[in-house]
């Protein structure tokens, strides 16, 4: 097994607002309850905008070798979507306590794409191409959300069974349906990602890159299976709970392997 970085290839500003971005998340992890009124929006303005450009570098040709992209900087941009979430989430429910994951998943993903920033992006592609990508990263950014409440909720679900307080600042109830409609939101938009690829795969990617049922398209449509039967489980017969978060559980791992979990192991492992 070969494990490189490659620190060649990565913008200034990419490897700057890297720097920047560690102690800004692991002040908020840390302090951020402690920050009040017009401060923590601000904080949370500064965090969303640097690492929203972060991501955007990483996109954009700097030099000769063009833009690049990869399991890393893909994780870094579900991180930022996660973040969007929970940015307007906080905004109408301020009570929620999710922002030590949110910040630690943050952190983690911003390091990782200074290690791995990606390979080289050459295809004969679609003007149409950046809107499909946006969309499969907004789906991964929607289930990415889905899991961090599903983790919190099984969390204070098991508090309350113990006769704890609950930790996630919100009644289950509220936290229940805000994991849902994350669920259902990308649902809708993994739904659209993919009647894109299987109906206009190459007028997105170019000629000879049609729809083919690769590792990448068997895991998506597995994704995507597992989560119709959720929702068609939880509307008639009300799946909710354990039971339930398993297999959002099991979806967004699904999700996870079709890209970035592919992508670790031919950039990381095969070291291609």
């Amino acid at each position: 097994m070969i494990l490189t970085s490659d620190f060649t290839h990565i913008s200034s500003f990419s490897f700057y607002s890297a720097v920047c971005l560690v102690p800004l998340y692991l002040i908020y992890a840390f302090l951020g309850g402690k920050l009040k009124g017009p401060l923590v929006l601000g904080w949370i303005v500064v965090l969303w905008s640097l690492h929203g450009l972060n991501v955007l570098s990483t996109l954009i040709d700097m030099d000769e070798n063009g833009p690049r992209f990869g399991f890393a900087p893909a994780l870094s941009a579900t991180a930022w979507l996660i973040f969007t979430c929970y940015a307007l989430e906080r905004h109408w429910f301020p009570q929620s306590r999710v922002r030590w994951g949110v910040a630690c998943v943050g952190l983690l993903t911003v390091v990782l794409s200074v290690y791995f920033p990606g390979q080289t992006l050459k295809l004969n592609a679609s003007a149409w191409l950046p809107l499909h990508w946006a969309l499969g990263m907004a789906s991964y950014g929607l289930f990415g959300a889905a899991v961090v409440h599903a983790l919190i909720l099984s969390h204070s679900e098991k508090l309350m069974r113990q006769a704890a307080q609950p930790s996630a600042g919100l009644p289950l109830l509220t936290l229940e349906r805000l994991t849902y409609r994350f669920v259902i939101s990308g649902f809708v938009l993994l739904t659209s990602t993919l009647l894109a690829g299987f109906l206009f795969g190459e007028s997105l990617f170019g000629a000879g890159h049609a729809w083919r049922w690769d590792h990448k398209s068997v895991l998506s449509v597995l994704a995507w299976i597992t989560f119709a039967l959720l929702l068609l489980a939880r509307y008639q017969h009300g799946w909710r709970g354990q039971k339930a978060i398993r297999v959002i559980y099991l979806g967004s791992g699904l999700l996870f392997l079709a890209y970035a979990g592919s992508h670790f192991v031919r950039e990381v492992i095969l070291n291609r």
